[in-house]
């Protein structure tokens, strides 16, 4: 099911993810925002891998962020390094209940709550090169614009007036 679903009763609720997971990724996005990103849930990439969290920074670099919701979580998944060839810098993110030295060094950690996120540990940046990077932001605009159609047409169906000309931009 894709991250908005244009047939579900409300199509912002995707049901995959679990609250601890749905947690850490709004309290990671609402810090990338802070800093100047945009952020996006659920991106699928050219490889077919889906991402948690993609960030396009004010200077068109790619941060991914992958969310571990628990220890099992993380050893079950071993298709992180899969990600590395679509992004700048990659990071993991989790809660507080779980153990930060299961992650590998090597990586960027981030641990959130809701509300906000705490950078433990740095990404080491490894620009992508120049045909990745323009066919990814090609993927994310088109993602982004046509998930903000669909909560438009929600909105219209759901009787809401809902402006979109309005930008947090400078």
């Amino acid at each position: 099911m894709p991250i908005i679903d244009p047939f579900a009763a409300n199509p912002l609720v995707d049901g995959r993810q679990s609250p601890n997971a749905l947690m850490v990724r709004q309290g990671v996005a609402r810090q990338m925002q802070k800093r100047g990103f945009a952020c996006l849930a659920e991106l699928t990439l050219v490889s077919g891998r889906r991402c948690d969290l993609i960030c396009l920074s004010p200077k068109a670099e790619f941060i991914i962020v992958e969310v571990k919701s628990s220890i099992e979580d993380f050893r079950v998944d071993n298709k992180w390094p899969e990600y590395l060839g679509y992004c700048d810098a990659f990071y993991f993110a989790t809660h507080s209940d779980v153990p930060t030295d299961i992650f590998p060094e090597e990586i960027g950690l981030i641990v959130a709550d809701g509300y906000g996120a705490e950078f433990l540990r740095d990404a080491q940046k490894q620009p992508m090169n120049a045909a990745t990077r323009k066919s990814l932001l090609l993927r994310y605009a088109r993602a982004a614009t046509g998930r903000l159609n669909l909560v438009s047409k929600y909105a219209e169906k759901a009787g809401l007036e809902v402006d979109f000309t309005h930008s947090d931009e400078n």
